[in-house]
């Protein structure tokens, strides 16, 4: 990376830091029509399947678990995606993020396939995990004329509500011929994600 452009990213850390503690209201308009705005951060997470689904994974998992969980995993996620984010955007050093998204599509849909009850302190930590490489992801990738508040509201709010749709398709499986729906979901969002952690190991 060029100096210029690491310098030029490092200027935008502290902006986005700040959009991780501002309420979404107050910021509802801000940055829409720039490029890379609030639009662009929004439409992000639908571009790419891995994104998708690993975070209507996260939603499907939370809803199998039930409380705390139904409501802690799609919180954790996008707090800690934000920080992953704002380390994307600094151009901090991180390990392959390729990979490490998609190993959490592949673990997150074999969470839900296998019906894993992990205790609330080691979901967290998993999901917590998987969204530093999401967020890294996204920061990295915020184009250069981007507003980096809008944008960062913008992805932020697009994963609540894939976290929400997750939940929704998990709670309508909740009937006993359901859970069987809810499980073989899981399973085909863990077949996706092995084949992005092959395309992720062989490109």
């Amino acid at each position: 990376m060029r100096p210029e452009r690491s310098l030029h990213r490092l200027a935008r850390v502290p902006a986005a830091g700040a959009a991780l503690l501002v309420p979404a209201s107050a910021f509802a308009h801000e940055g829409a029509g720039l490029a890379g705005g609030f639009g662009a951060g929004f439409s992000h997470p639908f571009a790419g399947a891995d994104h998708l689904l690993a975070m209507v994974a996260v939603g499907l998992w939370g809803a199998f678990l039930g409380r705390p969980l139904v409501l802690l995993l799609p919180l954790v996620f996008p707090t800690v995606m934000g920080v992953g984010g704002v380390l994307g955007m600094a151009g901090a050093p991180a390990p392959p993020v390729e990979a490490g998204i998609a190993l959490s599509v592949l673990l997150l849909g074999a969470a839900v396939a296998a019906a894993w009850r992990a205790p609330v302190w080691l979901a967290c930590a998993l999901v917590g995990v998987f969204a530093i490489f999401h967020g890294y992801a996204h920061g990295l990738e915020l184009p250069s004329a981007a507003d980096p508040v809008g944008y960062s509201l913008g992805f932020v709010t697009a994963t609540g509500l894939l976290h929400l749709a997750g939940i929704g398709l998990g709670m309508l499986a909740k009937r006993p011929a359901g859970a069987l729906a809810l499980r073989g979901a899981g399973a085909l969002v863990a077949i996706a994600g092995a084949v992005f952690v092959h395309g992720a190991l062989t490109s």
